[in-house]
């Protein structure tokens, strides 16, 4: 019996009665996509707007040193100027001050009164596939041109050691005796206090350093064991600012510990772990924005994310770690002076924008310079024989006249509990 085709209607038609049929079916349609649109952009604006708002609180966070600023400029004639090769680089004064005021009462001492605890020339090369980060000696005797004090008044140009210029005249006098020393021009600077450090290191996660004999020290707050320690906001501070009992109780040690934690830093900021994870960034973006005083030039959101870009696309091994050549003053073993011809070296191959070749540092029982031996440095060519009497840095009269030695110091991928 052949099969009757009136029996069953086509597949793709709907029944009579059906909802899906019929001219309502499209205007739902068209009323979900509407509604979905609506949602979308409902989000996409609300997204925006929270996006801004934080970027405005990340911004207003900064506090820009505008007083600085028109010091510097009021003073261009006497700075020194980029050299030719040196085009695009970049040369960012990083100030740690032990300004006992407001949040940092607690660390004791005269408020109202600071000096730079901890001074870095940071250089970035003009290509940015390199960088250099020198420490400068907070007791180095230098040579600190006239500055204009808070009050208006100047003081005297005079030999003194480094740190005593931020308590004369601020980072602008800061600023001009790196100049005047170095003859490198300072573009940006940035200064940081104890609690916006402590801030910082608290929004990683903390840090992880290698401590090389077991730590207890009450005044620092540190009692750590031997070997690797992740150290977070008071004790990282301790870590870095402790002098006399830790090691020898030098502060060339005092510096290459900050060096180390500084390296340990950059790669714990580099990781996907604070980068990529929305939970971390925040913190590290708020507490960085909030802890800093920086030049006009360097006081926005925009500016900040454009420097750690730099240093983000800079491989750790190409990011070198040093100390000025220095070595206990003649008059004063309490105090330091530049070894010569090797700062000369160092400072000319920053103002040239040439890489600076770095070796680990000596053990303490070896790395005690003789009177004529430069401290941190393998002797390079240079007719320099020793510091200038005022605690200036001779200056060479073409960059071809002194080449680069090998300095003692390290690189931000160096572990530094691995063995050397």
């Amino acid at each position: 019996m052949a099969e009757d085709d009136t029996a069953h209607p086509p597949t793709d038609t709907p029944p009579p009665g059906d909802p899906a049929s019929g001219p309502g079916r499209p205007r739902r349609r068209r009323r979900w996509l509407m509604i979905t649109a609506g949602v979308v952009a409902f989000l996409l604006v609300a997204i925006g707007a929270l996006l801004w708002i934080a970027y405005r609180k990340l911004d207003d966070n900064i506090q820009t040193d505008s007083a600085t600023d028109r010091l510097l400029a009021r003073l261009e004639a006497e700075r020194p100027s980029r050299t030719a090769g040196a085009k695009g680089a970049e040369n960012i004064l990083l100030i740690g001050s032990d300004d006992r005021s407001g949040s940092n009462a607690t660390y004791g001492g005269e408020q109202g009164t600071q000096r730079s605890d901890t001074t870095i020339l940071l250089h970035l090369a003009a290509d940015r596939k390199h960088a250099t980060a020198v420490s400068i000696p907070r007791d180095v005797m230098v040579s600190v041109p006239a500055c204009e004090k808070p009050d208006g008044t100047r003081s005297r140009a005079g030999l003194m050691q480094f740190n005593w210029a931020f308590e004369t005249g601020g980072p602008a006098c800061s600023i001009r005796t790196v100049e005047q020393l170095s003859g490198i021009r300072i573009d940006h600077y940035v200064i940081l206090d104890f609690h916006g450090f402590k801030s910082m290191v608290d929004a990683i996660g903390g840090v992880e350093v290698c401590v090389p004999q077991p730590i207890h020290d009450k005044d620092a707050k540190l009692d750590l064991p031997a070997g690797r320690q992740t150290l977070h906001g008071e004790q990282a501070l301790g870590y870095v600012r402790a002098r006399e009992s830790l090691g020898d109780g030098s502060d060339t040690q005092r510096m290459g510990r900050q060096q180390q934690f500084l390296a340990a830093l950059i790669r714990k900021v580099q990781s996907q772990g604070v980068l990529l994870n929305p939970a971390r960034l925040w913190p590290l973006l708020d507490a960085a924005t909030s802890s800093v005083k920086a030049d006009g030039g360097l006081s926005s959101l925009g500016a900040l994310y454009d420097l750690t870009q730099d240093l983000r696309g800079i491989p750790s091994a190409d990011v070198v770690f040093l100390t000025a050549p220095r070595r206990p003053y003649r008059y004063d073993s309490d105090r330091d002076e530049f070894v010569q011809p090797q700062t000369t070296q160092l400072f000319t191959a920053l103002r040239d924008d040439r890489p600076v070749a770095v070796r680990p540092p000596a053990s303490a029982a070896s790395s005690a310079p003789s009177p004529g031996a430069a401290a941190g440095a393998t002797p390079g060519p240079g007719s320099a024989t020793g510091p200038a009497s005022d605690g200036a840095v001779a200056l060479p009269a073409s960059p071809s006249a002194v080449a680069s030695p090998t300095f003692e110091g390290r690189t931000a991928d160096t572990d530094a509990c691995a063995p050397h």
